[in-house]
C-alpha cells in the first residue's frame, strides 16, 4: 500500500485523491491539500518508488494506477494528479472508470514527449552524502541542476538523516521510457475530466486536444496564466479555485 497523507475528514462530498509527479511527494501537496479539505477528505499520496512509499522493480502506468486503486478502495474518489501523476490518474479512469467520479490533470496529456528527466537521475547521484548532514549540504552539490526551483524541489525528497534520495533512482531512470510515454489503452471515460494547464507551459498542446477528447469525450481545457509545468506551486490560489469550481459543480 502507498504511504497517505490525510487533510480533513471525510464528509458527504467524495473524497480526493493527490498524486504527483515524478521525483515528488505528498508532502509537495500540502498547502493544496490543506485548502480543499476545508470541504472533504484530502488524500495525497507517495507513489511508488517516491518518498515513503515501497520500491518496486517496475514503475508503469498500469503499475501505478493499480496502486491509486488500492488506495481508493469501494467508495469512489475524485482523483487530481499532476504530470507523472497526472498520466497515472488517466490510466485509473480509463481502465477503473467505477473508482473516478471526476477527474483533474494538471499540465500533461496522454502522449509520449520526447525529453527525458534522465539528467536529473545523474545530478542527484552526484551528491556524496558522506558530507550531508542537513539539505543545504546537498543543495551545494546540485550546481549542475541550474534551475533554482528544480534544484529546491529535487532537495525535498533529500533524507538527510538517513544519508539517501526518498528516491529509487536505479528504477526510474531505467523505467523512464514508460514514464515520459503513454500506454495503449481501451476505453474511454465518460465522467467530467478537467484538464488544467500553465499558460507558459507547453506540456498541452493544441494538438494534443483531438487525442484527450478521444479517451475522455467529456473533458474540458482550462489554463492558468502566468503559470509553468508546476501550476500548483507557481500559483496555488488561482489552481485551487479553479480545481474546487471543478469538483463543485
Amino acid at each position: 500500500m502507498l504511504n497517505v497523507i490525510r487533510h480533513g475528514e471525510p464528509t458527504n462530498a467524495p473524497p480526493l485523491l493527490i498524486a504527483h509527479g515524478l521525483f515528488g511527494s505528498a508532502r509537495n501537496w500540502r498547502v493544496i491539500a490543506t485548502r480543499l479539505a476545508d470541504a472533504r477528505e484530502v488524500v495525497a499520496v507517495d507513489m511508488r518508488n517516491h518518498g515513503a512509499s515501497p520500491w518496486h522493480d517496475t514503475h508503469s502506468y498500469h503499475d501505478l494506477a493499480a496502486d491509486l486503486a488500492e488506495v481508493i478502495g469501494d467508495r469512489p474518489h475524485d482523483v487530481l494528479g499532476h504530470s507523472m501523476g497526472g498520466k497515472a490518474a488517466m490510466v485509473l479512469a480509463l481502465t477503473r472508470p467505477e473508482a473516478v467520479r471526476r477527474l483533474v490533470v494538471a499540465d500533461i496529456a496522454p502522449v509520449t514527449y520526447g525529453h527525458s528527466q534522465a539528467h536529473l537521475i545523474d545530478a542527484m547521484r552526484g551528491v556524496d552524502f558522506a558530507t550531508v548532514s542537513r539539505r543545504s549540504d546537498a543543495a551545494a552539490q546540485l550546481s549542475q541542476v541550474p534551475d533554482g526551483g528544480t534544484r529546491s524541489f529535487l532537495l525535498q525528497s533529500v533524507d538527510a538523516n538517513e544519508g539517501r534520495w526518498m528516491l529509487n533512482l536505479d528504477v526510474l531512470e531505467r523505467e523512464m521510457s514508460k514514464i515520459v510515454g503513454f500506454p495503449e489503452v481501451d476505453g474511454t471515460f465518460e465522467r467530467p475530466a478537467l484538464f488544467l494547464s500553465g499558460g507558459e507551459s507547453d506540456y498541452v498542446r493544441s494538438e494534443h486536444r483531438d487525442r484527450v477528447r478521444e479517451l475522455f469525450p467529456a473533458a474540458r481545457f482550462a489554463k492558468i496564466p502566468g503559470a509553468n509545468h508546476w501550476l500548483h506551486a507557481e500559483k496555488p490560489r488561482e489552481f485551487e479555485a479553479a480545481v474546487r469550481v471543478f469538483l463543485d459543480a
